[in-house]
């Protein structure tokens, strides 16, 4: 085995869920989903689909006409991306190492923002590269990006700039300046930039229909890479779908990484993904609406816990807070599982940056069992 993957760390969020596993009186807030089930129609085109027997091989870069419908979507949303820039993945995290794979490796280096979802950072190491980490900070009660360090971070010798806004876990976002700038920068030092927007629609600012995109300012031949997913705006982690935008000229790169990787996603469910396009005009604002009570619920509640630090998030679904005196999350969060029956993920998950801190997923049907883990919390901390 290469030693690169026996150094990798196993997954601290799975290590807290498997302290919690078969325990029925458990609240679980540890993975990144909803716990709303997959919209009907969404289900129901995949049952089609399974049952006329669309169970062979399609397209390396999808069905052409989720490709069009991607388009469409897309412009729906910011300029117009034509179909052929256009790759369908087997997941987001699938549609993010494909770009790694065809941007990183050995000897490269990578600049990351950081909290992140460890993954991102993963790939780039499995592959060879160096990972040159710039961190978020909190000041003035929100996350906040240190531009002046980012740009001296990323240099000629940096092959990809890798960005997650909305951020999993903090839900900081990137304004429309700060991606100029980045873009302007990287523009001048040759860098890709490797842009993680699953989250775009999970954005809770008045009047947006989306986070600020990177789609929004960049020229077609930019370097740069958006990866999206399924999985968040249309309830869909279990289906493992995704894609990817990018230059013309990286198409065909990307397509014969996806053949030597997984061949295709399933039809099946790319019938899905387009049934849940078809009907994303209708879904996906109530969906953001229950989000946004999901946070208004919760968030205020933390805050008022005494020793309790948490930033609003402007996008995403998840509350980031720190609890004072608890410094080792890990030990911290194993302990709430055990003695409290709260399932939170510990910061440690997401780096050495987020330290001390949770992750708090409040995607949740019911607002009110958020009411009933404020309070198991509270009552573990004696308040």
């Amino acid at each position: 085995m290469r030693a690169v993957i026996d150094r990798l760390p196993g997954s601290k969020i799975r290590e807290v869920a498997n302290a919690g596993l078969g325990r029925a009186d458990v609240l679980p807030f540890w993975f990144g989903e909803s716990d709303e089930p997959t919209p009907a129609f969404i289900r129901d085109a995949a049952v089609r689909s399974l049952n006329s027997g669309e169970t062979f091989y399609s397209h390396n870069l999808g069905l052409p006409e989720l490709r069009e419908a991607l388009s469409a979507y897309i412009g729906s949303l910011h300029p117009p991306v034509g179909a052929q820039r256009i790759a369908v993945t087997s997941s987001g995290v699938n549609a993010l190492m494909l770009a790694m794979q065809a941007l990183a490796g050995p000897g490269d280096e990578v600049v990351a923002v950081v909290p992140v979802w460890p993954n991102l950072t993963a790939q780039p190491a499995i592959l060879g590269a160096s990972v040159k980490r710039v961190s978020l900070t909190v000041r003035g009660g929100a996350w906040r990006l240190d531009m002046a360090a980012l740009l001296d971070a990323v240099t000629p010798n940096t092959s990809v700039l890798l960005v997650n806004a909305p951020n999993n876990p903090t839900g900081w976002t990137l304004s429309r300046a700060e991606q100029q700038a980045i873009l302007a920068h990287c523009r001048r030092t040759g860098t890709w930039i490797v842009a993680d927007e699953v989250y775009e629609r999970v954005y809770f600012k008045p009047g947006a229909a989306c986070a600020p995109s990177f789609l929004d300012i960049a020229a077609a031949d930019d370097r740069l890479v958006v990866a999206h997913s399924f999985s968040k705006s249309f309830l869909m982690t279990g289906w493992r779908l995704g894609w990817l935008v990018m230059p013309d000229d990286l198409v065909p790169a990307v397509g014969k990484l996806i053949e030597f990787n997984t061949s295709c996603a399933p039809v099946f469910v790319q019938r899905a993904g387009l049934a849940a396009l078809a009907g994303a005009a209708d879904f996906v604002p109530g969906l953001v609406q229950r989000l946004q009570r999901c946070r208004d619920t919760l968030l205020p509640q933390l805050a008022a816990l005494p020793g309790v630090q948490v930033a609003t998030p402007e996008g995403g679904m998840y509350a980031f807070f720190r609890v004072d005196g608890q410094d080792d999350s890990l030990a911290f969060a194993k302990r709430l599982v055990i003695e409290a029956g709260l399932g939170l993920a510990p910061g440690a998950a997401f780096g050495d940056e987020a330290e001390g801190w949770l992750r708090w997923c409040f995607a949740s049907n019911e607002p009110e069992r958020l009411v009933r883990g404020v309070e198991r919390l509270r009552r573990f901390l004696g308040l």
